[in-house]
């Protein structure tokens, strides 16, 4: 069909409605379309005010929670649907058909908006369901004047030719419709993949996070090659630009390509995973998840650190939790002359010991390291147990309990002491200061 046999549709389309407007069982149809919008808006109204779906609903299955949910939602459309085909069916059985042809469509289009809206609820994006929700019914809306074919064979006629492949718009349509589908379905697929990966024990973080990228890439890829062959497209039409693709990954593609097989390469080495503290360059942090193209590094301020996957690969990285998640902390401190050193070794230990997150499995360890001017200096040394639970914080509270012990057992610790002596007489004062350790 070409447009001009469309536009004499639509004018014989134009001639019947002027046709109908002049009766009046048309008037009477409208004044019945009206008298159901009001009804069906207050009995909404009514139902909404009236019912508690979760509490009518306790103790029912999900499923059916979800219906009577959507129902009373959409009340209002269901009960309009309801009184235009009743009365619809009372007409015919009273007179003639054709007398009530306008009832039978409004009736068909709010049945079938009822329809669509109820599929589209498993949608989650409301975006999503508005645009699929139009979409559908006014191809519905179409179908139930007549007019679907037309437009159709219409949109068909009108064609652009890019080598053995022909572009209408009605395959465009088909194809953006087929792909919205066809995506909606391989993240179902994706989602429920990814759910069982990550519950199987025996799959180390990396290779699960391998596993999902890749069955998300091959999901992908079928449901491309799905909806080309459901269409009509011929793939091997596009082979054409396959040398200018090749260009731009050479050129213009060169860090994307690279860190997406860096990517692929610390999912499969297991040198990286999420949870893993490591150091990049000036960045520290945990891990967070690790993508295709880069990894996400949450650094414990509240920041998340972007890092390529290239970087990984190429520069030095600190994996502090490579082998196990444990850490050796260092902690040096000073006592004066008077203190005992195996005393303040021995506190030194027992404090160390008896704090909270540092490792029972390897003892703590105490050493006198030097001799200076101001004191004894020494050095503690402990294993954190679990580095997720921060070696500053563990440190801090080791420090803590020694300065409780060293206080309790009066052992001090030397610091500076000024010492300002003015020198009289004729000639200017003179100031000198002098450091001096402390008792």
């Amino acid at each position: 069909m070409n447009w001009n046999e469309l536009l004499e549709s639509l004018q014989m389309a134009a001639r019947s409605v002027g046709a109908e407007v002049t009766s009046p069982w048309f008037y009477l149809q409208v004044g019945v379309i009206l008298a159901a919008s009001g009804i069906a808006l207050a009995a909404a109204s009514l139902l909404r005010a009236r019912v508690n779906p979760a509490e009518m609903a306790m103790g029912w299955p999900a499923p059916l929670r979800l219906l009577l949910r959507l129902l009373i939602r959409h009340a209002g459309v269901a009960v309009f649907a309801a009184l235009t085909a009743l009365t619809r069916g009372a007409l015919v059985h009273s007179t003639w058909p054709s007398r009530s042809y306008l009832l039978a469509v409004v009736a068909s289009l709010a049945t079938a908006w009822l329809i669509i809206r109820l599929a589209t609820s498993l949608i989650r994006n409301g975006t999503v369901v508005r645009v699929v929700s139009v979409a559908a019914w006014s191809v519905a809306a179409l179908s139930i004047i007549g007019q679907l074919g037309p437009v159709a064979e219409a949109l068909d006629s009108v064609a652009i030719t890019v080598g053995t492949l022909r572009l209408t718009p009605l395959l465009l349509i088909k194809a953006t419709v087929f792909f919205a589908i066809a995506l909606w379905l391989v993240n179902l697929a994706g989602n429920f993949l990814e759910m069982r990966i990550t519950r199987a024990n025996d799959l180390t973080p990396s290779v699960q996070v391998l596993l999902i990228k890749l069955i998300r890439v091959a999901l992908f890829i079928v449901a491309i090659a799905v909806v080309a062959g459901s269409v009509g497209i011929d793939l091997s039409a596009f082979a054409l630009f396959s040398g200018a693709i090749g260009v731009g990954l050479g050129f213009g593609l060169q860090k994307i390509i690279a860190n997406f097989i860096s990517g692929v390469i610390l999912l499969a080495d297991k040198s990286v995973k999420p949870g893993d503290l490591v150091t990049v360059g000036d960045s520290t942090g945990t891990i967070s998840s690790m993508n295709t193209r880069y990894i996400s590094v949450a650094a414990g301020d509240g920041r998340e650190i972007l890092i390529p996957n290239e970087d990984l690969v190429t520069q030095r990285v600190v994996n502090w939790t490579y082998t196990d998640r444990t850490m050796l902390v260092k902690v040096n401190f000073a006592t004066n002359y008077d203190a005992d050193p195996s005393l303040v070794c021995k506190l030194a230990i027992e404090t160390a010991r008896g704090t909270p997150n540092v490792a029972a499995f390897k003892e703590p360890g105490c050493l006198l390291t030097e001799f200076t001017e101001a004191g004894m200096k020494f050095a503690l040394t402990f294993w954190v147990a679990d580095i997720a639970v921060g070696m500053d914080a563990v440190r801090s509270r080791v420090m803590q309990g020694l300065w409780t012990a060293f206080k309790k057992e009066g052992i001090r610790v030397p610091y500076p002491v000024r010492e300002i002596r003015v020198r009289g007489g004729a000639l200017p004062v003179e100031t000198v200061i002098e450091e001096v350790p402390g008792e």
